[in-house]
């Protein structure tokens, strides 16, 4: 029987969502990958259980996350009834819905029938009665606004999320989607924008300003942007990476020499502050404190372990940013 280290809140710092009571470790585990049949569960079980003695108290998914579709939400009920079910009420978790699940009209985007439908299902394979945070995970651009925000209302109305957020979308989608929740009494919680130190868009494309101007909070998606920025395409594409494979996220072509020759460079910053060049791009998304959390991966309990090392050293100085920036922009 699993019992959770008593010292897992010594070291983990939470920062506050938004306007809301809600804290949120500086780093959550996301289980997009590495969280399906092709795993051995108990390598699964592991990582979640490093992750909360860790402090890290978040867990997110989407209705999708596998392969194949469902699996990681599946794996974690598993998980909760064998080792976390003391532990609910110190949990944050946290599903989506809006990408192809089944098929059919239903089956995605953003209808009311299809984001309910689906939360119904995310709830039956996770055993729970209530998500944390449930998001519409895409904007659909044929279904009115006020339709998608409606749904994740009811959610709350219903008891099956405490919260709700959204993932991917614009500044001006964001700013609408947090009035129409406003009007309706669900505050908006929570945006997931993909943003590292090689994907600026939510900084050039003024998300970031709108969620402060909303105080909206942020939780960052591939801060080590597919895996670019840990280390392992320092001497090129390895074998056995992502790039390798026939992976839609990440293809050969995308690491290029000059690529290459900024990722040293970054990881000789890294190493003048003591870190990884995926610790220092961790820290980097967090700085400042305008990023709520940060969702890494894991397939293994001894890589989480480095990921949540970022946390000892979160400052950047001047001249730090401006080498970062005059790499990356170059």
């Amino acid at each position: 029987m699993y019992t959770a280290h008593p010292d897992r809140y010594a070291d983990m710092p939470y920062r506050r969502t938004g306007r809301s009571g809600l804290m949120l470790p500086a780093l959550s585990l996301g289980l997009w990958h590495n969280f399906g049949p092709d795993r051995p569960v108990e390598t699964q079980r592991a990582i979640l259980r490093r992750a909360f003695d860790l402090g890290v108290t978040h867990f997110d998914l989407a209705n999708n996350y596998g392969p194949p579709p469902g699996a990681a939400e599946s794996a974690l009920g598993e998980a909760l009834r064998a080792d976390f079910a003391p532990y609910r009420d110190e949990l944050v978790i946290s599903t989506k819905a809006g990408y192809l699940m089944w098929p059919g009209p239903y089956g995605e985007w953003g209808s009311r029938k299809s984001l309910l439908s689906s939360l119904d299902q995310s709830l039956g394979r996770m055993g729970l009665e209530y998500v944390d945070i449930f998001y519409s995970h895409r904007p659909d651009p044929e279904t009115p606004l006020e339709e998608t925000m409606g749904a994740l209302h009811t959610a709350v109305r219903q008891g099956k999320a405490l919260y709700v957020g959204v993932s991917n979308y614009s500044a001006e989608q964001t700013r609408e989607a947090a009035r129409i929740l406003a009007d309706l009494g669900t505050p908006l919680l929570i945006h997931q924008p993909r943003y590292s130190m090689l994907d600026r868009r939510p900084e050039h494309e003024g998300l970031l300003d709108a969620l402060d101007e909303l105080s909206v909070g942020s939780i960052a998606y591939s801060p080590l942007e597919q895996g670019l920025l840990t280390g392992r395409y320092l001497d090129g594409i390895p074998e056995d990476s992502r790039a390798a494979s026939d992976s839609p996220f990440l293809n050969s072509e995308a690491v290029t020499e000059d690529l290459v020759a900024k990722l040293r460079a970054l990881d000789e910053i890294a190493g003048t502050r003591g870190q990884s060049l995926a610790q220092m791009a961790l820290a980097w998304v967090l700085r400042g404190g305008r990023v709520t959390s940060a969702l890494v991966g894991a397939s293994s309990p001894r890589q989480l372990e480095d990921s949540v090392a970022a946390i000892g050293n979160l400052d950047f100085d001047a001249d730090e940013l401006a080498r970062i920036d005059k790499l990356v922009t170059a």
